[in-house]
């Protein structure tokens, strides 16, 4: 049965540690909701009812947007070996990026990733858990390279004109604060 916290307890922060994959959800008042799966050691637990994550170049940017528009987020994450587990943190978001104030601060938490984009806050609001009976097993066997390797061959010039091209608005029109 689903069981709801104010925060994130030492047991489920010891949980979040142990993962290696999250998935973001997202949507505007209007349009698609946005689901992404997101891996390569990028989420941080800042204290129990804070977690960031390095977010990076990619195809999209609708988090960007959902969050400029109306700040929801919820983040998922679930246990694919031993004892099954999902985890929903529940928030408001808010995007991190090379001018903030707090850019370096946070940067700092994460290990150095070509295309890195920005980094999302969350305040989390509600936490809750569920069985997760159903989720199947699967065994890690590492991170993909090759997101790391397009942003290390296109270098900085070329990660950013990407971004102006490809990242500043939503799919459905938004923008995104590139």
């Amino acid at each position: 049965m689903a069981k709801f916290y104010d925060c994130l307890t030492t047991e489920l922060q010891t949980f979040i540690k142990a993962q290696h994959i999250f998935f973001v959800a997202t949507a505007p008042y209007d349009g698609r909701v946005n689901l992404s799966p997101k891996g390569m050691d990028a989420l941080r637990i800042i204290n129990e009812s804070e977690i960031a994550y390095l977010d990076l170049t990619g195809s999209g940017n609708e988090t960007a947007a959902h969050l400029l528009e109306n700040g929801r987020i919820t983040i998922m994450l679930c246990s694919f070996t031993e004892k099954p587990l999902i985890l929903r943190l529940y928030g408001q978001g808010i995007s991190l990026r090379a001018n903030d104030a707090q850019w370096q601060e946070y940067l700092s938490l994460f290990p150095a990733i070509a295309g890195t984009r920005q980094i999302v806050r969350v305040n989390v609001e509600s936490v809750q858990t569920s069985c997760g009976f159903a989720v199947p097993f699967y065994e890690f066997l590492g991170d993909r390279p090759t997101l790391k390797e397009w942003a290390e061959t296109k270098g900085e010039e070329g990660v950013h004109e990407y971004r102006q091209n490809k990242n500043r608005q939503s799919i459905d029109g938004l923008p995104t604060g590139i």
